[in-house]
Parts: structure tokens; sequence; C-alpha cells
């Protein structure tokens, strides 16, 4: 195994490679460390005693690599390029122009990477604005902060005029962040994306282990790692667990040749959509306390006062079956949802038919897409409970028994276990290619 792991070193293209996503993994941790002017430095210790917490501001902290808790260049992390993204990929079904450049390959695909950079740099606007409206008056540690609020605003002197310099360096932050995360994809190996997201979840990671050594003692620091191995074990047999569908080509001759008549097979993917459902519901559950927050301060006996406490109690406070099981809920929602518009039965229908393939024992045609379309859906159900589960594991622990400074730890290991996993197949991919023996099996 360490001799095979050597052999990356001797390829020097693949070397390069990889010392290139170490030196930019390192300008972003370098960019973590970089404060936005201007904020008040007793504010930033109280934001980051709340967000050390789960709930929204850890779900926000946790993909920003710690940089939300203090407020640095990078505290927007990659959330606005990833929620771009699934915006085209949602549209891509919706508008046919878009469907007809996801159509065009290699020319199609640059004009979309385009258009969602445009609307990267909208959403961090926006999200931007909205942290150094909420945050710099002290109204975000307020609400999101469990126990007795405190009021302490991030710029001291008012929104006015730093607030308008905190704002476009989000945005360039952003823009940087997105710029890293092609580079990497370019020049490096991997998904750019991918790799800045691992590298955020990664450093966050030693730093919940010893604060659970350091409050809870050995016990539980034990019963953690335990735990962390075997979330490891089975999201590694979850991510590699894929329905093969067999799929049979027709023989027919092409001019003196004989063309086609072989074998192959379908991969459906037991965890298709990966961690984008969690994503995705912790977004949405992010809006009913933005809404609460535009209401402002209001009588707890009116009905303003009323949904605020009920976000308070219930949306914003993990410590709860009921904020555990909308979580879930939704969760599951979005895996269907999201597995819907990435694999499209007809389409693959309609693929097949033209390649002269065929499902044994299956007709062409509708059938062929009713087929495929059961098969996803029965395959989704165990790909989405699985990602609940992981997902709602450390509110049970928050609820049972009281360990909440490990926020996280299933959708920490399930994105760091499926980037390496990839990560790992390029790597071997690549040594293959070049004769040596991958370490893969």
């Amino acid at each position: 195994m360490l001799s095979n792991l050597l052999n990356i070193f001797k390829i020097s293209d693949l070397r390069n490679k990889l010392l290139f996503v170490v030196l930019m993994v390192a300008v972003y941790r370098l960019g973590v460390a970089i404060r936005v002017p201007g904020v008040d430095p007793i504010a930033i210790e109280q934001l980051q005693a709340s967000a050390s917490q789960q709930g929204a501001l850890g779900f926000l902290n946790l993909f920003s690599g710690g940089a939300f808790e203090s407020f640095s260049i990078f505290a927007l992390g990659i959330m606005p390029y990833i929620t771009a993204s699934i915006i085209m990929q949602v549209l891509g079904v919706v508008i046919p122009k878009l469907e007809e450049l996801q159509q065009e390959g290699a020319v199609g695909q640059r004009k979309i990477t385009q258009y969602t950079r445009y609307v990267t740099i909208g959403l961090a606007t926006l999200q931007a604005t909205g942290l150094v409206f909420i945050f710099g008056t002290g109204q975000g540690q307020a609400f999101f902060t469990q126990g007795p609020p405190t009021n302490v605003p991030l710029l001291t002197g008012g929104i006015w005029p730093r607030g308008y310099l905190i704002i476009p360096t989000l945005v360039a932050g952003t823009a940087v962040l997105m710029w890293i995360g092609e580079m990497i994809s370019q020049r490096g190996i991997g998904n750019g994306m991918s790799m800045v997201i691992f590298a955020s979840v990664v450093a966050s990671m030693p730093g919940g282990f010893l604060s659970i050594l350091t409050l809870r003692g050995w016990f539980w620091f034990s019963a953690m790692v335990i735990l962390t191995v075997g979330i490891v074990i089975a999201v590694v047999f979850v991510e590699l667990g894929q329905r093969r569908i067999p799929v049979q080509f027709a023989k027919r001759v092409v001019g003196r040749r004989m063309m086609g008549g072989q074998n192959t097979y379908i991969p459906l993917k037991v965890n298709q959509s990966g961690v984008i459902p969690i994503i995705f519901a912790s977004s949405i559950l992010l809006l009913p306390v933005i809404f609460s927050n535009v209401l402002g301060a209001a009588d707890p006996d009116s009905w303003r006062g009323q949904i605020q406490s009920f976000v308070t109690e219930y949306i914003v406070n993990p410590d709860n079956f009921v904020y555990v099981g909308i979580l879930a809920l939704m969760i599951i929602a979005f895996a269907y949802f999201y597995n819907s518009i990435a694999f499209d039965p007809v389409r693959q229908a309609d693929q097949l038919r033209k390649q002269g393939g065929f499902i044994p024992g299956v007709r062409p045609g509708p059938q062929t897409e009713r087929y495929l379309g059961k098969a996803v859906n029965r395959i989704t159900l165990p790909g989405a409970v699985f990602i609940a589960v992981i997902a709602i594991l450390p509110y049970i622990l928050l609820i049972v028994a009281n360990v909440s400074t490990f926020g996280f730890a299933g959708t920490s290991v399930l994105i760091s276990v499926g980037v390496a996993l990839e990560l790992m197949r390029q790597i071997d991919s690549q040594l293959t290619l070049r004769n040596y023996e991958g370490f893969l099996k």
C-alpha cells in the first residue's frame, strides 16, 4: 500500500497537480484568518460562541471553514456558488434555452458556467448585505443565540460607512473562492469546489474532538471517535453502493463491419444526491429565521411575537424533536427532488433507443421509462433515509446526551468521505493510465 502511494510522487505531472491543490488550499486557509475591516472584537467573540452551537449559525460556519464565526473575508464561503449551481441545474429543466446549452457539449457548458458566475455574484451580494445589516446591528446574535440574548453589534459606529465597505469585501472573497475552485479543477486534480468544501469541513473537525475531550472527558471523546469511525464505514459502504441495470446493444452492420452486440450497464448510485439535500433543507429552514428578523421586535402576545416565538423555539433551536423531524423529512423530500432532476428516465430511455440499446426483458420506449423511473424511486429511498439519519444524528446526541460541542459530525464525515473517495478514484485512474498499480481495489 505504501509503495503504491509513493508511486504518486514518481509521476511529475500528478505530483505537480497535487502540490498545486495543496497551494490553493493553503491560500484559502490564509484568507480565512484575514478579518474584514471595522468589526468589533467583542462582538466577534460572542459570534464565535454562537457559531459553536448547532443550528443555523453552526451550519453556515461549517461550510465556511470557521470563516463565518470570525467574519473573515471568506465568511460567505462557497455556498453562493453551490446555490447558484443548483439554481442553474433546476432552471435547465424549466428553461428550454438552458436545456439546449446543456446538450451542446463543451461550448454550452462554458456559457452555463459563465451564467453561474453571474448568479453567484448576485447571491453573494444579497447574502453579504443581509449579514451586514443583521449582525452589524446585533440582531443576528440576539436571534440565533440560545439562552439570554446578546445585542453587541459588529459595527459599533453604525452601518455607514464601514458596513458598505464590508459588503464588497465579502463579495470579493466569494469571487476569489470561486476562482480558487476553478483553478483547482483546471490545473489540479479533483473537483475544485468540492476540494474547497473538503478543506472547510476537515479544518473544523480537530477542534470539535478537542472540545469534547476538554469539556466532556475521555468517555464522550472515545464514544465520538467510535461513532465517527462507524459513520465513515457506513458512508463508504453507501457511497460505493450502486444498482447496475444491464443494457444490451443490438448488432448492426456498418459497411462491411459488424457493430454493437456488447453488454454494459447503467450505474445508479444509492446516494446519488450526496450532501445536496442537507444543504437544501438547511437553507430552507433559514428562510423563516430571516423573515422573522424582518418583522422586527414585537409584543409576545401579538401575531408577530407568536411567529417569532415559534421560529425561535422550533426552527432555530435544534434541541427538540420537532426541528429534527422537519429537517429529516425535508432532506428525504429534497433527495427525491434532486434525483428527479439529475436522472431523467425519459431522456435516458430515448438515448438508449437512439443508440440501439435495450434492457433485457423490457420493451424500448414507455416501458423502459417506467422501469427506470421505478428503479430510481426504489433506490432513492434507502439513500435518502441514510443521509437524513447522518444529518440528524448530532441533534439526537444533543437531545439525549447533551453533547453539542461537535455538531454536524455526520454531515462533516459525509462530505469528507465523499470528496476523498472521488479524489482517490481520479488519482487511481491517473496511476493506472501510466502503467502503475493503483491503490483502490
